[in-house]
């Protein structure tokens, strides 16, 4: 009877993670197959699959045409995967201090590096821009990088360092035991306990930085620096939008967040439930 039981919940909650992916993906679903219709279909029914009546490329057409997309993807993926590379390590590396060495302070230096999580960094866009101004970096993925890094440490550093407590003391004492460095514990003991977390982080920090248009209009605006959701501002005017250019933009824009989320699904799940579960 417990194990019927316990099938009958394992049934329960896929039915139930399942109900909830098909609701999370029906925007993206609907978005990507109005990219592919007509203007006319789009409007005249936005849940038509596109047939070879409604069919048209000029969504794609438009965005390959008007504006450089490789340039802005290129862009968005370099600002991306550098501001999440210094994040975790950073993030990393704080949690592990905080969490690890004991310390006059340690617990106020910890609130203090939380205190990003409940004040928006955008408050502080004017003095954010007058900083970049006088160190000459406008208009380039630096500033970008340097901001999104920012933003993504105080989450990064609050969520490891509860994983980073977990970890063995005993593991730990055996590798300075053994004659390893600290920095060697860090990087080949501690890390690989805590991937679960740091996938997590990764996720949750690179959908914002991706989705991101306000650092980028105010720090990055030229042709040259534009991200891949700035340019798709182009196909947004005050009177006449460009739906097929701008729905076939997102489609192009999610491809990215869609398979880094496929990669790291399963870390995720690990890093929330152990994180629930805690």
């Amino acid at each position: 009877m417990s194990a019927r039981a316990s099938t009958g919940r394992t049934i329960a909650a896929h039915a139930v993670l399942l109900t909830y992916t098909l609701i999370a993906l029906f925007p993206v679903f609907v978005i990507v197959i109005n990219s592919f219709k007509s203007r006319k279909a789009i409007f005249a029914d936005p849940l038509a699959l596109p047939v070879p009546g409604n069919f048209d490329w000029v969504g794609y057409e438009t965005v390959l045409k008007q504006g450089d997309f490789f340039l802005y993807f290129q862009n968005s993926l370099i600002v991306t995967c550098a501001s999440l590379f210094f994040v975790l390590l950073f993030g990393a590396m704080a949690a592990f201090a905080l969490s690890e060495y004991r310390f006059r302070g340690n617990t106020l230096m910890g609130l203090y590096l939380a205190l990003g999580i409940m004040i928006p960094i955008r408050l502080g866009t004017v003095a954010i821009l007058e900083l970049m101004v006088a160190s000459g970096l406008v208009n380039t993925l630096t500033a970008l990088i340097l901001v999104y890094t920012a933003q993504g440490l105080p989450l990064a550093v609050f969520i490891l360092a509860e994983f980073m407590k977990s970890v063995s003391h005993d593991l730990k004492n055996a590798g300075r035991i053994d004659g390893l460095s600290e920095y060697r514990i860090f990087f080949t003991l501690v890390l690989p306990l805590v991937r679960p977390a740091m996938a997590t982080v990764a996720v949750f920090t690179m959908i914002p930085i991706w989705n991101d248009l306000w650092f980028p209009l105010i720090l990055a605006p030229a042709e040259h620096t534009k991200t891949v959701t700035l340019g798709a501002q182009v196909f947004i005017g005050q009177f006449v939008t460009n739906w097929n250019a701008v729905l076939a933009a997102l489609s192009l824009a999610i491809v990215p967040v869609l398979v880094l989320y496929l990669i790291f699904s399963r870390q995720l799940i690990r890093g929330i439930t152990a994180g629930a579960v805690k």
